[in-house]
């Protein structure tokens, strides 16, 4: 499955992307689908109003998630790329929430950073509570998987040995579209679900492709990124989950435009325009800047 969270006049709506139509949920957004203990179920039966998708207006996937774990020095490759040696533990940062948008947003480049930096990510969603879990019980917690630009203000990430103040900038972290569902433990999985493993990840900037991994380039399995902060504090439902991506570049001061895909057994891709640098970002970024979602 497919799922949303869609603008709808001034409220949200959570919705299923089916072939020809997006169907509400019942739900405001993922985050309250993802809280019902049957979700994957009453999503897919769901059969409320619908909604052209040539129409949709894509808010980020979870407007409040409880949580977003980050993992640091994640892809194997890219570390020995840059001569490091494998670290025997992940680094592991967080986002707030407000740093999301969704994937058609605009992202204002904040005049405080000369350094605006992006970073194309596969992104975790957990479906269900977990804490102390094994690589089999997290893999079973995640709910599905989409894409996510982790625009990072380098200047500020490297000011101190702790990473936060980079990488939660208000308004600078598109997420989406959509949700690719992990339904292969779902015994009504009509195999449209996902993996991560089978999973290629790219970045175009200005048409140009920056950036091309697989699933298999990251040196923690998507179980353990999942499992892995749960160790400390509960994952609940809507948290997210990232991991560093195999190259990151930088943005420039001139408006350009960003496209981050990830293709797999589904597909999600999202594209945002990133202008000239604002002396005050908005509080919530303008809708739509490019067409809505392609066909993929």
């Amino acid at each position: 499955m497919r799922l949303a969270t869609i603008r709808v006049g001034d409220t949200t709506r959570a919705v299923r992307l089916d072939d020809d139509a997006a169907i509400e949920l019942g739900a405001a957004d993922l985050v309250e689908v993802l809280r019902r203990p049957d979700w994957r179920a009453s999503a897919r039966e769901a059969d409320g109003p619908s909604h052209p998708l040539d129409t949709l207006d894509y808010a980020p996937l979870v407007l409040a998630p409880e949580k977003i774990f980050c993992v640091g020095l994640n892809y194997r490759g890219h570390i020995l790329e840059m001569g490091r040696t494998l670290p025997e533990h992940p680094t592991l940062f967080a986002k707030f929430s407000r740093a999301l948008i969704g994937a058609y947003d605009d992202i204002v480049l904040p005049a405080a950073s000369q350094e605006m930096d992006w970073e194309a990510e596969l992104a975790v969603v957990i479906g269900a509570p977990i804490r102390n879990a094994s690589p089999d019980e997290a893999r079973a917690a995640i709910g599905g998987y989409t894409v996510l630009n982790d625009v990072t203000a380098r200047d500020w990430q490297y000011r101190t040995l702790q990473w936060l103040q980079g990488k939660t900038f208000e308004a600078t972290t598109p997420i989406g579209p959509w949700l690719v569902t992990d339904d292969t433990g779902d015994t009504g999985d009509t195999g449209d679900g996902a993996s991560a493993g089978s999973a290629e990840l790219s970045c175009e900037l200005d048409d140009e492709t920056v950036q091309r991994a697989d699933g298999s380039a990251s040196s923690s399995t998507a179980s353990r990124r999942a499992g892995r902060p749960a160790t400390s504090i509960r994952s609940t439902p809507s948290t997210v989950g990232t991991c560093t991506t195999s190259c990151w570049g930088r943005c420039g001061n001139d408006s350009g435009r960003t496209r981050c895909c990830w293709t797999a057994d589904a597909s999600a891709s999202n594209r945002t325009r990133t202008p000239r640098p604002s002396t005050s970002a908005p509080a919530a970024a303008t809708p739509s800047c490019l067409p809505s979602a392609p066909g993929w």
